[in-house]
């Protein structure tokens, strides 16, 4: 999928490119471990396929596996799915895990500015032909419905200071009070859609400020609304529980918790760096600026990023409840008729408290997901399933996504993770300037997509020659067992901001 951190230009790559890349040692076709060298308290795995190794090696993503493995309390490896890519502290796609219990640390770096981006894939009773005639105004529809676009406010009324704490504290049971889906939706979001431990005290006052008039809204860059047609299917049974089959259109809203998170994050990088300084951490980047999660800084961190995560949870679910108005206006139909039915919510930037096996014991651990995915077996979580978690990783807009589930193996390996998405390969201003000339949304159009946009160089930034295959990236989480493949979706419409 896409960049959840802050952009590279040329000048960062070119220096961080000067550095030799850590030797990798092959465990299987799809595992490849750096091994401890330093002041590195764990080794690095990287799960990649062989024909990925020279674009990972390049990026110098593996540089920033090597830093994590230094933080105090990380335990097991420091872990890099197959869309990795370089991040702000951690790599995109980077999975670690610290005990609070051994003075472990949480690093917002960890999470990233988009606390809780995550995607939210909804299933419909129309097939193709439904909807093939009406593609230009159902995208049209959607564009009209929901808000797009940096600093976008809101197709809801503002929300009041009071009203905000409550999203806070209670994510997407919010919006479902506000009449946005129904509480059976919530039973389909990860945790609920709400965090525990969340304390609005945590936030600052511009946080706040910008949280009241962003709920409902897209936001800009890699956030989209789609709608896909079910193109294939990999796993006859957990489709069928997913309520799968070929033809089908879905809808997918990746989106997190905009300006929101973005400022919660920002805030509490500053208190992370007087943190290391007063806890005498030593870090090979500052950009893993941290704190043990047991500390004053730690908490108060955890409780602010719960409150972001949960505003965004309560976001996806209004935003699902205007895409639906949208559906249904553009295409005369009754709810009923439409059908839109969420099939889940998973987030891909968190810092969670999880208990997890370590040897032969199972420890309560601070699990760092930054373009990851929660990728558990039926047993470990709470979810309707038998055949496991719904994964949800989407790829780029000219390509297809993908529909997974956790696996047994990516609870031992991976503390029950996957990948996000394709990962970017290229950065926005190359993009831009790879771009130069053409015109993407016909590009687009001749592969049967149609698009709407709200920026002015969004499609430049975003076309599909900026991310990796993400083919390539779902199959080799496939090979190495911790997420498999059950349906590949085509996107036929596209909003971006």
């Amino acid at each position: 999928m896409k960049d959840h951190g802050r952009g590279s230009d040329a000048k960062m790559m070119a220096k961080r490119t000067e550095k030799t890349s850590p030797r990798l040692r092959k465990i299987h076709s799809y595992l490849w471990e750096i091994e401890r060298s330093g002041g590195m308290r764990v080794p690095g795995r990287i799960f990649i396929s062989e024909s990925m190794i020279d674009r990972v090696c390049s990026d110098g993503g593996l540089d920033q596996v090597v830093n994590v493995a230094h933080l105090p309390g990380i335990v097991g490896y420091s872990f890099a799915m197959p869309d990795i890519h370089w991040g702000y502290g951690f790599p995109i796609g980077g999975v670690a895990a610290t005990d609070p219990a051994q003075g472990g640390v949480v690093s917002p770096g960890g999470v990233g500015y988009d606390i809780n981006c995550g995607v939210r894939v909804a299933t419909t009773h129309l097939e193709r032909a439904d909807v093939e005639r009406k593609l230009e105004a159902l995208v049209t529809s959607l564009f009209r419905h929901i808000p797009t676009g940096l600093g976008s406010s809101g197709a809801i009324r503002k929300v009041s200071s009071k009203e905000l704490d409550r999203v806070m504290v209670i994510g997407a049971r919010w919006a479902v009070e506000q009449g946005y889906g129904s509480k059976g939706d919530l039973a389909h979001t990860e945790e609920e859609g709400c965090l525990g431990g969340a304390d609005p005290s945590a936030v600052g006052q511009r946080a706040r400020s910008r949280g009241c008039e962003q709920l409902g809204t897209l936001g800009s860059g890699n956030h989209f609304v789609e709608i896909d047609v079910v193109e294939e299917i990999y796993h006859k049974e957990a489709a069928r529980e997913f309520g799968l089959r070929p033809g089908q259109i879905a809808l997918q809203i990746h989106t997190g918790s905009r300006g929101f998170g973005h400022q919660v994050c920002d805030d509490y990088l500053k208190v992370m760096a007087r943190a290391v300084r007063k806890f005498n951490l030593q870090l090979p980047d500052r950009q893993l600026a941290c704190a043990p999660v047991e500390s004053a800084e730690g908490g108060a961190y955890l409780a602010a990023m719960a409150c972001a995560a949960n505003f965004a949870w309560a976001n996806r679910q209004t935003i699902m409840a205007l895409a639906e108005r949208a559906m249904l206006e553009c295409l005369g139909m009754t709810p009923r008729d439409l059908g839109l039915t969420l099939l889940y919510d998973v987030c891909h930037n968190i810092a969670k408290l999880e208990d997890h096996e370590v040897g032969r014991e199972v420890r309560r651990l601070c699990v760092h997901r930054k373009g990851a995915t929660r990728a558990y077996p039926p047993r470990g979580v709470k979810n309707p399933w038998r055949t496991g978690q719904p994964v949800l990783i989407p790829g780029d807009m000219g390509t297809e996504s993908y529909i997974c589930v956790g696996q047994e193996k990516s609870l031992r390996e991976t503390w029950g993770s996957t990948c996000h998405g394709a990962g970017r390969m290229m950065s926005r201003k190359g993009a831009i300037r790879k771009a130069r000339g053409r015109n993407i949304k016909q590009e687009l159009r001749r592969l049967g997509i149609t698009v709407r946009y709200e920026g002015r160089t969004t499609l430049a930034e975003e076309m599909p020659e900026a991310y990796k295959d993400v083919d390539e990236v779902v199959r080799t989480c496939h090979g190495a067992g911790i997420s498999k493949m059950v349906a590949r979706l085509k996107p036929v419409g596209v909003m971006k901001g």
